[in-house]
């Protein structure tokens, strides 16, 4: 199934923008080290109510990073590129599908705790899709307006002891952090609007490193 004529038009527009801006930007990748853990996520695009919105995921409060606030993603798996990693991992999480030909680019590598080095993989869907959740590892979806990335009071901070500590919130009761916030961060400045920002010094905070 395709997008109405009016919504393609749109879409379109918005993803031809996107690889541009990701295409002149440089990225900065992190190269292999000892005891390195390579991730990648997927920021996924997709049309709903006729507006731009991409997928966010709350976790089970078992397994990895539990009841936490996350991107649809996972661990590298021997002989995977991290894009091959970013859609398995969607379609395993979320029941999206999307290909290679749907990835728009690639944002820096985020280095988080425990030697994890996270890609964020930016995935545009050509088309409607309904996601339906994978009960063992998400325990709900939800949708986001993109628009809501460059709302007033997006990012905020919040002073600690350790530093600044960056906070996005996204709904009334979705307040992300760093690393996924901090992806996200990026995604807007580059993607939306255009700017140079780099995240890697971004304080992630002592509960999402569980």
């Amino acid at each position: 199934m395709a997008f109405p004529a009016a919504t393609q038009a749109a879409w379109a527009e918005l993803r031809a923008r996107t690889a541009a801006r990701l295409t002149a930007w440089k990225r900065e990748a992190v190269p292999d080290f000892d005891g390195i853990r390579r991730a990648a996520v997927a920021i996924t695009l997709y049309e709903r109510n006729g507006q731009p919105h991409f997928l966010m995921i709350k976790r089970t409060s078992r397994g990895s990073n539990p009841g936490q606030w996350a991107l649809p993603g996972g661990k590298l798996d021997p002989g995977e590129t991290l894009v091959e990693t970013a859609l398995r991992e969607l379609r395993e999480e979320t029941g999206l599908q999307a290909s290679a030909d749907d990835v728009v680019g690639l944002l820096d590598d985020f280095s988080a705790s425990r030697g994890m080095v996270i890609t964020p993989v930016v995935v545009s869907l050509n088309g409607p899709q309904r996601a339906r959740r994978n009960p063992t590892e998400v325990a709900s979806l939800h949708p986001v307006p993109l628009a809501r990335l460059h709302a007033p009071g997006v990012p905020r901070w919040k002073d600690t002891a350790d530093g600044p500590l960056l906070q996005m919130p996204l709904r009334h009761d979705m307040v992300v952090h760093a690393p996924t916030g901090a992806i996200l961060w990026q995604f807007a400045s580059v993607c939306l609007k255009g700017e140079c920002l780099r995240v890697h010094a971004t304080l992630e905070p002592a509960f999402t490193a569980n």
